[in-house]
Parts: C-alpha cells; structure tokens; sequence
C-alpha cells in the first residue's frame, strides 16, 4: 500500500491523517494510461483500497477518476470543502445510515448471483462488501460478473435482480423475512426531530432506484410513527425508475455514487441551495461510494463507522467519523470540538 508522508498535503483533500496515510496505494498509472506519474506535471497517482477511484495529483490541484463497471468513467476536480455550523441542510444517505437495509440488499445480489450460476448454495466472499453496497445496481452485478461468473451478461443479470427483488419484497409484506431488515437506524427519530426543532432542512439521497427505496423509508417512517416521508423530508432523490418496456428509465445506473450528481441534485435542486451557500451543507454516508459522491458534490461528509468507508480505504475523504447519528448532531448544530480526519 501507499505511504502517503506524514502532513503532505493533497490538493482538494488536504493534510492527511497518519491514521489513514494507509488508506491510499500508490499507482504509476491513471485513466487507463491517461495520467503517467512523472509526466505533464503529474506529481502522484493513488487509488484507495477499493480501487474504484483514482486520485490523480498535481501540485496545484487533484483530479478523480471515477471507474465504470459499466464502460462510462469520468473525470472530475477534487474542490477544497469547508463545513460552517451551524448546518443550514443535512443531507443523508438512505441505506446503512438511515436505514438498515444493507445485509438485505447484499442478500438480492447474493441470490441473483446463484441463479447466474445455478448453484443455490453460492455465498459472496467477505472481502466482496465495498463492491456490492453503495453503487448502482448494475455496477454491484458487474462486479459479481466479472468475478464469478463472466460468461454472463448484465442484461441477464438485471433481469434476475428484478425478479429476485419483487419476491423477496413480496415476502416482506407478508411478513416472511427477518425483521431485522428495514428498521430505523439507532437515534433516527430523535436525530430528525431534533433537525426539524431547529429548523435544518433535511435531504434523502440514494443510489437505489425508486421500487427498491420507497419501501423501505415508507416502512420505517411508520414504524416511527412519522407519516408520510413525502410529508417530512425536505427533498427526496432516488436514481429514478427501472427501464422496462412502455416505462420511463433512469440515468441512475451509469450515474450513481461516486459521481456527485445524486447529492449535487439534492442541494441544488431539491432544496434550492446554490454553491455560494454549500458550506452550510453537511451529509452524511456509510458507504465508501457514498463519501466520494459527498466531496465531488462540494459538501463536508460525516462517515457512519459501521459501513465499508473504512475497507474501501476513503476515510481521508470524510470530515468526520461517527458512530452513531447522534454522535453527528454536535457537528451539525456547532457543539462539537473537531480534530481533522
């Protein structure tokens, strides 16, 4: 792995914690062969962990790559974030951080994947859980493609996820699945209420198209008592809907997490706030994915520890690490005394 020196300074990402100088691997190469270290004022190139992402670093200014699975990469500018308490608007992340949906999730893509391979008894290895949490759909089944089963397409692939999806959902509205799956996160009531008392406005985003998250967040606001989240929630933005034959489609799926462009919406145009004002943006993530879509959208990311943000190697890429959603109301509200991440 990388050794990123001790107090060096990436521009965009600032002084790396010793903590996490670990996180990243060093890489000759970017972008396919785009970027050479070395060459055009190219000072280093690193990837963390999970290698979706590569950081492609200048003396002046950091460029990320984003990987597709799906054959469509991108390229962004890594912009210097700073975070102003207390928040105007709290942006979240649905699954993991507001709800706890993942084992479920990782479960269909489990499941779909046995059918690829017609072996019933097909478990995904542990080191596969940044792969398969926090992306699209279909980045989630590319991976598992390419691993597992690569005579297989991804057009077939989707065609049992959705399958796999309506009967696993069917069984959760008759009440046939774990009941640990869709419940609230620890302290999410009394997270939001608190938000809502002082008069924060309150962001859902997801990478998970809208047939796979409005159940949930439906099911665990009336677990709450809450009501419609339509009703509460200041703006709700999901990948859209599944392509199907007579259907309207989705961009979701080529432009999830790690591409800003969910939270970029959610601020922008869902709750009406412009980039002058994005300091009073806070978001918070589980998800590895989830972190980087955070700081290519311009905003301060609080990381949830219980997610893959750690195994993904993006812990540089938080503002701060939480354990719980109550842990994160200090930062939020300007009550919290910070050591930088």
């Amino acid at each position: 792995m990388g050794d990123v020196v001790m107090g060096e300074i990436i521009p965009g990402l600032g002084r790396i914690n010793d903590l996490y100088r670990n996180d990243f691997i060093d890489i000759e190469q970017a972008g396919q062969g785009l970027w050479r270290v070395g060459t055009e004022g190219v000072r280093r190139i690193l990837t963390p962990i999970d290698k979706k992402t590569e950081l492609i670093v200048f003396d002046n200014k950091t460029l990320i790559y984003v990987k597709s699975a799906m054959g469509y990469p991108a390229i962004y500018q890594l912009r210097d974030v700073s975070f102003q308490d207390p928040a105007r608007a709290v942006l979240m992340d649905l699954d993991g951080t507001t709800v706890r949906s993942e084992g479920f999730w990782i479960r269909i893509i489990q499941l779909t994947t046995a059918r690829l391979l017609d072996n019933p008894r097909f478990q995904l290895e542990s080191n596969d859980a940044p792969f398969v949490s926090g992306h699209s759909v279909s980045e989630h089944l590319q991976y598992c493609i390419a691993k597992y089963c690569p005579e297989k397409t991804i057009e077939e692939a989707r065609k049992i996820y959705f399958e796999v999806t309506r009967r696993q959902m069917d069984e959760v509205g008759k009440g046939n699945v774990d009941e640990t799956f869709f419940v609230p996160s620890p302290g999410l009531k009394e997270f939001l209420m608190t938000l809502k008392a002082n008069r924060i406005k309150i962001g859902l985003v997801t990478s998970g198209l809208y047939e796979k998250a409005w159940p949930e967040i439906t099911a665990v606001f009336k677990s709450m008592g809450l009501g419609n989240p339509l009703d509460f929630y200041d703006a709700i933005i999901t990948a859209g809907f599944r392509l199907g034959k007579g259907q309207v489609g989705t961009l979701g799926e080529l432009t999830p997490k790690p591409h800003p462009w969910l939270y970029a919406e959610t601020a922008r145009v869902g709750l009406g706030l412009d980039d002058l004002q994005r300091n009073k943006v806070i978001a918070i993530e589980d998800s590895a994915a989830g972190i980087i879509a955070i700081r290519l959208a311009g905003f301060a990311g609080i990381g949830m520890k219980e997610g893959n943000i750690a195994a993904g190697g993006c812990r540089p890429f938080m503002y701060a690490e939480c354990n719980n959603l109550m842990e994160a109301l200090p930062i939020i509200l300007g009550e919290a005394e910070l050591d930088s991440v």
